[in-house]
């Protein structure tokens, strides 16, 4: 494969609106909702962009990149969105592809890379576990090597997307005669097999995004071990890092489908709309979330500068917990604006629909990514400097950490 970065900002913007002025003509529209698996428009469209090196400009040539600095990719970046075209940046946003190619095995980047890119495997997170939630270091799902294979025991819950999931980021533990936080290794464990088994959980959306994992003797190949064995901790580290990332800048529409502004914040236009804008209080309200999404944009800046220079990224916890917060927010402020209406659901009230969906969905960016509690801890200690909260069992072999189980 051959370098073809542009030589100036501009060819490059040129050359992508070239590309997609002749290649893209949209997708048929899915509706609302969140899909876990993409559609075979969606495939063929995703495999043209990664073809054309425009899914992950910011990676080395050889794996399917351009080697562009950050801010020629976002330059990419927004001409995608322009169009309206998903596809580009990819190397910011896909915590599968990022967390491979960071530090899996050669054979397993050759394996998946691609793949993940173009959204022809399904993934999910098996992170969460009934006595290991806020404390991840704390899991109890087991993997005990057996040849060229482990063998993997336990229970994950919250599971997103697992029912149509091809591999799961597994943490298992692998010593039990370590300190909790040093015995876990990271697995890409494939789910598809007779060992796992997936139970939806009914959630107060009345959606089953989440699900229980139980794992029983299934087997994941050695190859599929990101980083040494024991190592598993800072893999984590990388692909939580990602994921607090594009869940602080990014969120979930509505359910209804109904389009919203693209020329005024959505917020402002739903409020003139219902005929609303005028009122005093609730344009207090509106400038309070409207507020807190810019102060979340530049936060966001922040953490991708530190990022950008090699720093860790704590940071982005802070973004994470504020986009927790906006969503709260707007959802409250949407439903202050629609005022009795917003009692009513179905096709015929699109707006009232969205509004007590996405009050019911805010409480997902609460939890999934480390919930807000943890955050908050996160900020306390690793960004503003706070002493850490008291860890009794850091230090003791994890078999002797007394549970509840």
């Amino acid at each position: 494969m051959t370098q073809a970065a542009p030589v100036t900002d501009e060819a490059l913007r040129e050359e992508v609106r070239a590309w997609l002025a002749d290649n893209w003509k949209g997708l048929p529209r899915s509706g609302g909702g969140a899909g876990w698996t993409a559609s075979p428009e969606q495939k063929a469209w995703l495999a043209k962009v990664v073809e054309a090196r425009w899914a992950v400009p910011r990676w080395p040539a050889a794996w399917l990149g351009r080697g562009l600095s950050d801010a020629q990719a976002r330059i990419i970046e927004r001409e995608f969105a322009a169009a309206g075209a998903p596809g580009a940046g990819q190397d910011r946003t896909n915590l599968w592809a990022n967390t491979l190619l960071a530090c899996g095995t050669e054979a397993l980047k050759q394996k998946l890379v691609l793949p993940l890119l173009r959204q022809e495997v399904g993934m999910c997170l098996l992170y969460s576990e009934p006595g290991a939630g806020s404390d991840l270091a704390g899991i109890r799902t087991r993997a005990e090597r057996v040849g060229d294979h482990f063998v993997v025991n336990g229970q994950k819950v919250w599971t997103s997307g697992a029912a149509t999931a091809d591999y799961g980021m597994l943490i298992a533990r692998t010593d039990w005669d370590v300190p909790k936080h040093k015995g876990i290794s990271f697995f890409f464990l494939p789910m598809k097999q007779p060992g796992v088994e997936v139970r939806p959980l009914r959630q107060i959306t009345d959606e089953s995004h989440f699900n229980e994992v139980f794992i029983t003797d299934a087997i994941v190949p050695a190859e599929n071990l990101l980083r040494d064995l024991g190592d598993g901790w800072s893999v984590l580290q990388t692909a939580l890092a990602y994921e607090r990332s594009v869940m602080g800048e990014s969120a979930r529409g509505g359910r209804s489908g109904a389009a919203e502004s693209k020329t005024e914040e959505p917020l402002i236009a739903l409020a003139r709309e219902a005929g609303a804008l005028g009122d005093p209080l609730l344009r207090q309200d509106l400038a309070q979330a409207i507020a807190y999404k810019r102060l979340n944009a530049l936060n966001t800046a922040r953490a991708k500068a530190d990022l950008a220079q090699g720093s860790s990224s704590p940071v982005m916890s802070l973004g994470k917990l504020a986009m927790s917060r906006i969503l709260h927010e707007e959802a409250r402020v949407r439903t202050a604006i629609l005022g009795a209406a917003s009692l009513l659901e179905g096709p015929d009230h699109p707006r009232s629909e969205d509004a007590n969906f996405l009050a019911l969905n805010a409480y997902f960016t609460s939890i999934g990514g480390g919930t807000d509690q943890i955050q908050r801890n996160i900020i306390g200690e690793r960004v503003l400097g706070l002493p850490r909260e008291p860890e009794v069992d850091r230090d003791i072999p994890f078999r002797e950490v007394r549970s509840g189980r």
